[in-house]
């Protein structure tokens, strides 16, 4: 959720490992939905980023244990201030071995959330609805828009001090 916190976070963490970021929409019931749409909370959709990536530079797990130290997929249809289903925590998986590997990785990295239960839904990849042209690279064109607070890259140690938990091994 909250896309354009995310697509910076990712592009400045992974650079040229990744390509191609759009932000869009996934998992909803609308097709092509509009932004204001989405927003109402009816469409089903989530906020979310697209990309690919070269898994010689960036491996898949790499991006996962990134994606749960950028925000806290602790908190149900929220980051932050903003609620609502499109703000959910989502891994939109392309394969059974993608899949998986979300599993795993919600399995290994729960015990830094403590009793904080990771709500991170696993979604098939269906289709993917590209974002208004306005909201792509949403925080370069607009360097004084809102980004959402709860988008940094944190250290295990300090997810686990905040929460309660345990570093992940």
């Amino acid at each position: 959720g909250c896309f354009w916190g995310v697509e910076r976070s990712f592009v400045k963490k992974f650079g040229q490992a990744i390509s191609n970021p759009r932000v869009g929409y996934a998992g909803g019931v609308k097709a092509d939905p509009s932004y204001k749409e989405v927003c109402t909370g009816k469409t089903q959709h989530a906020e979310v980023l697209q990309f690919e990536f070269d898994p010689a530079a960036a491996s898949y797990d790499t991006i996962l244990d990134f994606f749960f130290r950028m925000h806290d997929p602790t908190t149900l249809n929220r980051q932050g201030g903003d609620a609502g289903t499109q703000y959910r925590s989502a891994i939109f998986y392309h394969s059974e071995e993608q899949r998986l590997a979300a599993e795993r990785a919600i399995v290994r990295f729960q015990p830094a959330f403590g009793k904080n239960k990771i709500s991170t839904t696993l979604e098939p990849a269906t289709k993917f609805w590209d974002g208004e042209e306005y909201h792509q690279d949403y925080l370069t064109k607009n360097p004084n828009g809102y980004e959402c607070p709860t988008h940094f890259e944190r250290t295990w140690q300090k997810i686990a001090a905040q929460f309660g938990g345990s570093v992940p091994e």
